[in-house]
């Protein structure tokens, strides 16, 4: 191997396998939050070098089946932001009606940031719902009105929507000692991140942290002993169909499979689902796939 390519894998190397704690030391200072919070109109939330805003469909009403979705289940709007160098990369999801889709991708790549996705989330909605997921690399300030324009053209609210702190249910406790992983309630929905510690993605020449997407969040809008789940695992390719047997066999939908990112390494599959049933039952139905995945 030339001098240059073995200094380039070693580099590479290097970031990928930084903790996040590095990355956030590295990073965290360079990102101009204010810049961004100012452009796409509402402070976000800095996770280690991290700035993720979110923008709820609060003006929609879905029904899956007979289970109206609250916002905080499948209706979210987000855009992150990390530094990388001199510039920023950006990625996230839209949540759109059918007249909204193109219009939306029009502004984000009039402002050269790129769809890597279309895709449903949810089965059986009603409005049906579409899901753009984009990615871009510049100046974030830029990137961040790029992407307020895109919201625009929807009618999606654009002004901050406060909530106080939510209490966990008794039933959310239970669930957490199934799944193996604490989790929190926001929105009325109790959200759970399993994270692919196995996993270290680079894409757009940067290392993306776990808690930027790359992980599998389960989200479950308790009703009494029952729930509605929806969520996705992120996968090597060589784990989809044994998670697909796993979830069919504890009466779990797959709801859509597909990519995220265009140039992401290694190559992974997002697996979306849905159920509507007893909470605890589906829980562990959930936990038996993720056995069939790295840890």
């Amino acid at each position: 191997m030339k001098p240059h390519r073995l200094l380039c894998c070693l580099l590479l190397s290097l970031v990928l396998t930084a903790s996040p704690e590095v990355f956030a030391q590295s990073n965290a200072q360079q990102l101009n939050v204010d810049g961004i919070a100012k452009a796409i109109g509402k402070e976000g939330d800095l996770t280690g070098g991290m700035y993720k805003v979110s923008f709820p469909r609060s003006d929609l009403t879905v029904k899956a089946g007979n289970v109206v979705i609250k916002p905080a289940l499948a209706l979210v709007n987000w855009a992150a932001f990390i530094k990388s160098d001199s510039n920023a990369i950006t990625y996230g999801d839209l949540v759109l009606l059918d007249d909204e889709i193109n219009p939306a991708i029009s502004k984000l790549e009039d402002n050269g940031i790129e769809l890597s996705a279309l895709h449903n989330h949810l089965l059986h909605e009603n409005p049906r719902v579409m899901y753009i997921h984009f990615v871009g690399r510049g100046d974030e300030v830029e990137m961040a009105n790029g992407i307020r324009e895109a919201l625009a053209v929807t009618k999606t609210p654009l002004y901050p929507i406060t909530s106080g702190p939510e209490t966990k249910p008794d039933l959310a406790g239970e669930i957490e000692g199934i799944i193996g992983y604490l989790g929190s309630m926001a929105g009325g929905v109790f959200h759970i991140n399993v994270p692919r510690n196995d996993i270290h993605v680079a894409a757009m020449g940067a290392a993306i942290p776990g808690y930027m997407g790359m992980n599998t969040p389960l989200n479950f809008q308790l009703e009494g002993n029952n729930a509605a789940i929806n969520g996705d695992f992120i996968l090597r390719p060589a784990e989809v169909n044994p998670v697909i047997k796993v979830l069919r066999a504890n009466g779990i939908e797959i709801a859509s499979v597909h990519n995220h990112m265009l140039d992401e390494e290694p190559r992974l599959i997002f697996m979306h689902f849905w159920a509507y049933g007893d909470a605890i039952n589906l829980a562990k139905g959930l936990k038996a796939a993720l056995g069939q995945v790295g840890t």
